[in-house]
């Protein structure tokens, strides 16, 4: 009987110490990574705000592969959520949201000691180069934690160290192949519509024109804003000539006013007309860098139609999506004009 109630003394001497010094652990933790992913703070956020996309970029099938996820009736934004079934269920909802900037989440783990409930959140910061995103964890373990990571030897923040890397590691990859999506498409024989617009001219050469249509672009804007000028349609560069054997382009760039506007002399921005014209008209959805390829295919239809491109028009491209509205570039919108003879008589002129 002694040895009975020493054993049991023992026992409780055991667990009233364990209890004390797991006790005394500090069970806070705050586990963050970080990482610089090449694209624009926006399509970032949009990715990470909504709860759908998360099934994708995130490393939980890879560790557990019976999870099912369930989604509400909202996926983006505060007070969306989800939830998730498998080895281990929870859910999340999102409580805070700065457009861009930040997301706050409350998480909810139902584990086989009990419930945790976690905060996550994310920054988005723009630097050189992308977007530097910061994915943090804070909580507190309970003593049952605690006691069961000290004597199984499990490294909680070294896994969630892992974890947070391979998520962001799988948004920066689909990102990425968000941002390579494009399409084309021939419309086919289409007239556009002319009118006046204020443009200014520049050459460069070929892979210039990229880094020059921009301030040009800017600069006609700015005009057009400075003077009150009513605007009539999308901004668009005109090829004036292309010396295809030096490489150089003479372009300008433009956009459509509702009236003709007298400027003052020497005034680098002017006002110009364009004649209606019968186009092949191609459609670009992606980075202007596909537009070569839009051309090629718009020069390929107007072949296999029987078509003749007008040696006297002017190619010109307009664009649809403003890049500083929907930074996405898979989401722009270019559409590619090439004029065309209708008749012998018939030479488009684009000035």
């Amino acid at each position: 009987m002694k040895i009975i109630k020493y054993l049991l003394f023992l026992i409780l001497t055991i667990i009233i110490g364990s209890a004390i010094y797991f006790g005394t652990k500090d069970g806070n933790y705050d586990i963050q990574e970080s990482m610089v992913i090449q694209a624009p703070p926006q399509v970032i956020f949009s990715k990470v705000n909504d709860y759908r996309s998360w099934e994708t970029w995130g490393p939980w099938k890879k560790e557990d592969s019976t999870i099912v996820f369930n989604y509400a009736e909202k996926t983006s934004g505060e007070g969306a959520s989800y939830s998730w079934d498998g080895e281990m269920s929870g859910a999340m909802m999102t409580t805070k949201v700065i457009p861009n900037k930040e997301i706050e989440q409350n998480l909810t783990l139902n584990t086989p000691a009990g419930v945790r409930n976690p905060k996550v959140s994310w920054t988005f910061e723009e630097v050189a180069g992308g977007t530097n995103v910061s994915w943090r964890l804070k909580g507190e373990h309970t003593m049952i934690d605690k006691a069961y990571y000290s004597l199984s030897g499990f490294d909680f923040d070294a896994a969630m160290h892992q974890m947070y890397k391979n998520g962001l590691e799988g948004i920066s990859e689909e990102v990425a192949e968000d941002m390579r999506q494009y399409s084309i498409n021939v419309d086919g024989v289409t007239q556009y519509g002319g009118g006046y617009y204020m443009y200014t001219t520049s050459v460069a050469k070929e892979n210039e024109l990229d880094v020059k249509t921009g301030p040009m672009m800017n600069e006609v804007m700015q005009f057009i804003t400075k003077n009150n000028l009513n605007l009539a349609g999308k901004p668009f560069t005109l090829y004036n000539e292309i010396d295809t054997q030096n490489g150089t382009v003479i372009f300008s760039t433009g956009i459509p006013v509702k009236e003709q506007v007298i400027t003052p002399q020497g005034s680098p921005v002017v006002c110009g007309f364009m004649n209606p014209v019968v186009t092949v008209k191609t459609s670009l959805k992606g980075n202007y860098k596909h537009l070569s390829e839009a051309y090629a295919k718009g020069k390929l239809y107007i072949e296999k139609n029987g078509l003749q491109i007008d040696p006297k028009g002017k190619l010109f491209e307009v664009y649809i999506t403003d890049p500083e509205e929907n930074p996405n570039p898979a989401k722009w919108l270019t559409e590619v004009y090439i004029p065309i003879i209708t008749s012998p008589e018939s030479h488009g002129e684009a000035l």
